[in-house]
């Protein structure tokens, strides 16, 4: 293999006895389970099982505790006092490519998890090199490696140094959509519905998000790589999140029934964009 870069990605797991209790019984659900008919009504009940509510779920509690990250958008970690987030793959935080033109990123799986959950993480992170030349391997000794766990589900965007955690809890996040959105987060990517032409595309209903939570619906300044604005992108919030009424947050325009947030996995355009900012060609895709 050739070289790889030395920093390496934590799958973090939930070692709280919750994450066996009764608790976990409402995200016992197949993926194929949850595949929605494009042509249903638009309702908050059928977008529970969405990447983005299954995340706000699991994230309901998150910063009660001194000791975890501050997180922005939902499921984006940031360092305390680094407050912008602007895209940073200008800036140098995209994975190094190998001179064999894939990019390969270390991780580890917590022994926390179970084998069907493990199964479901290294089946998302093989998905990967299927239509990329993104390649997630097992580490060995790689320096610079650093884990811990928590209870929620989040990333840091991109390349952060010194090894990172991508979060994973086992109460309700380890789906192939948000496994998906999560490493989509680490490898540079934002939502969708923060991009820089959002507002040609969907209007946020602030006056329907929870008080306190606008600021996951904040515009950023997007490297969009010539893609157009995707409905069906994994990296999309629902209709409702983090709705305060059951009203909708985001309403697609022109049309209000256009069906957004529901990916079970990485739309075509999410691959093309991956190809796009790692400059992959279609002879490194296994």
């Amino acid at each position: 293999m050739a070289p790889v870069f030395v920093l390496s990605i934590f799958i973090a797991v939930l070692c709280s006895v919750q994450g066996r209790s009764t608790g976990k019984v409402s995200f016992e659900r197949s993926e194929e389970d949850m595949e929605i008919d494009g042509t249903s009504a638009n309702s908050i009940e059928e977008d529970e099982y969405s990447a983005s509510t299954l995340i706000e779920k699991a994230n309901r509690n998150l910063g009660q505790r001194l000791d975890e990250p501050l997180v922005m958008f939902g499921d984006i970690a940031v360092y305390t006092g680094f407050m912008n987030a602007d895209p940073c793959t200008a800036r140098g935080c995209k994975w190094q490519k190998s001179s064999d033109g894939n990019v390969y990123v270390p991780f580890v799986i917590s022994n926390e998890y179970s084998a069907r959950e493990r199964s479901v993480i290294e089946g998302g992170l093989q998905t990967f090199a299927a239509s990329t030349c993104i390649r997630f391997f097992p580490r060995t000794n790689q320096r610079d490696f650093a884990c811990y766990t928590c209870l929620f589900c989040f990333s840091f965007i991109g390349r952060r140094g010194n090894g990172q955690v991508v979060s994973l809890s086992r109460n309700g996040c380890v789906f192939l959509s948000v496994v998906q959105h999560e490493l989509l987060h680490a490898l540079g990517f934002n939502h969708e519905q923060t991009r820089s032409d959002r507002d040609s595309n969907v209007q946020i209903l602030f006056q329907n998000i929870m008080p306190g939570m606008e600021f996951n619906f904040r515009k950023i300044n997007t490297i969009n790589l010539g893609t157009p604005y995707d409905y069906n992108s994994v990296m999309h919030y629902s209709r409702f999140a983090f709705s305060r009424n059951r009203q909708p947050t985001i309403l697609p325009i022109p049309d209000n029934n256009a069906v957004i947030g529901r990916a079970t996995e990485m739309s075509p355009i999410d691959i093309l964009r991956i190809n796009r900012l790692y400059n992959c060609t279609g002879q490194q895709f296994d």
